[in-house]
């Protein structure tokens, strides 16, 4: 492995650099975005039941906030609804909203990263052909005859560099770009989760009131 890291020469570096960095932000993602820590399945029927008579007590609703993303997100309309129990149906779900946006920016942490990497990658790749290009050049010898001029060793340093430097760009890239795809699509998937979650109590807290 050293040895290709020394044939690809200087510029595999910022890519070793790039893929460090993408490889902890997929694991820390994946952590992240399990969805116990998100949307547990059941929590929002369990928040009706018991709520099913009367709003939750505070005690109760910081359970329930500390619970998931989800809990999060349902807690701010209980919590509305005990400061204000007369508030209007427009600032329970605005109360709601607001929540619903500090999560979903809480969600898509780090994946705008994870997508520069991925664009940024092959860019670098390039570059290091580039470099190697330089290599290959600099080895034909403008001032000797066409069979003495050429440095073997020098144009074998450059066609490496320029080989490896545009595959480990293509390495880093692709399996980047296939995570961010992935997930973005959970987050959407969780974002629609929290806010069909949201509607459905918010209309349940409505029930209830009157």
């Amino acid at each position: 492995m050293f040895s290709i890291i020394q044939a690809a020469g200087w510029p595999i570096w910022p890519l070793i650099a790039c893929s460090i960095l993408a490889l902890a932000l997929i694991i820390e993602r994946f952590i992240s975005l399990k969805t116990s820590k998100v949307a547990p399945p059941k929590l929002l029927d369990e928040v009706l039941n018991v709520s099913r008579t009367s709003v939750p007590s505070p005690d109760v609703v910081s359970q329930l906030e500390q619970n998931s993303a989800l809990g999060e997100v349902l807690a701010s309309g209980f919590r509305a609804l005990n400061a204000s129990p007369r508030c209007s149906e427009d600032d329970l779900r605005s109360s709601m909203e607001g929540a619903g946006r500090v999560v979903a920016h809480r969600l898509e942490r780090y994946l705008s990263a994870l997508a520069t990497i991925a664009s940024a990658a092959p860019l670098m790749g390039l570059f290091g052909t580039v470099v190697g290009m330089i290599e290959i050049f600099g080895s034909q010898s403008p001032t000797s005859g066409a069979a003495g001029g050429n440095n073997p060793g020098q144009l074998a340093h450059g066609i490496s560099i320029a080989l490896y430097n545009t595959a480990f760009g293509l390495i880093v890239a692709i399996p980047a770009l296939i995570f961010w795809r992935y997930f973005r699509g959970r987050v959407d998937g969780y974002l629609l989760t929290l806010e069909l979650a949201s509607e459905r109590l918010v209309r349940h807290l409505n029930t209830l009131r009157k």
